[in-house]
């Protein structure tokens, strides 16, 4: 039986965000990985299903001081790249992770180099709105910086090498 887990992204002030069930695919030096083949169910929190057309995986970061979660996208999505500033990840059960979400993304393209930082805005919103302690601040901002850097680089684990034979299982 194949191993599912429900991946669970919440907002700071504890709303249901993005919402998946995707199969456990294995772990490597970089985490464990979660897969989504094409026309996978995607919540966002109550709102209808919206399955996506791509097939997708999920890293949760081994480290427990990992400020984010990554997705990589199969083809024809143009977004390769997608990283989540999130808080650390935490394993409810082996059946169930979640993050709460901190609103900076950074993506690299398909087939363009370097990276983006998205969403400042909803973040300098969202510190007033939810009232996101200094440290949290810190560290997601350290983390968009650091991100920034290693995606455009292609660094692992943000390289196909590293992402290509988990997102081979479900493509």
């Amino acid at each position: 039986m194949t191993e599912m887990v429900r991946a669970v992204y919440r907002k700071y002030d504890g709303s249901l965000h993005w919402n998946v069930t995707m199969r456990r695919l294995g772990e490597d030096e970089h985490g464990v990985w979660l897969g989504a083949p094409a026309h996978t169910p995607l919540n966002k929190g109550h709102d209808p299903v919206k399955p996506l057309p791509w097939a997708y995986v999920y890293l949760v970061p081994h480290d427990p001081e990992a400020w984010w979660s990554a997705t990589f996208n199969a083809a024809p999505k143009s977004t390769e790249v997608y990283v989540d500033v999130t808080t650390p990840a935490q394993w409810r059960s082996a059946a169930e992770v979640t993050w709460v979400d901190l609103d900076l993304d950074v993506v690299r393209r398909r087939g363009q180099p370097g990276s983006v930082l998205l969403d400042e805005d909803e973040f300098a919103e969202h510190q007033v709105r939810f009232g996101y302690p200094p440290d949290v601040v810190g560290a997601a901002e350290r983390t968009a910086r650091w991100l920034l850097s290693e995606v455009a680089a292609g660094h692992a684990p943000f390289t196909e090498a590293a992402y290509g034979r988990w997102l081979e299982q479900v493509a």
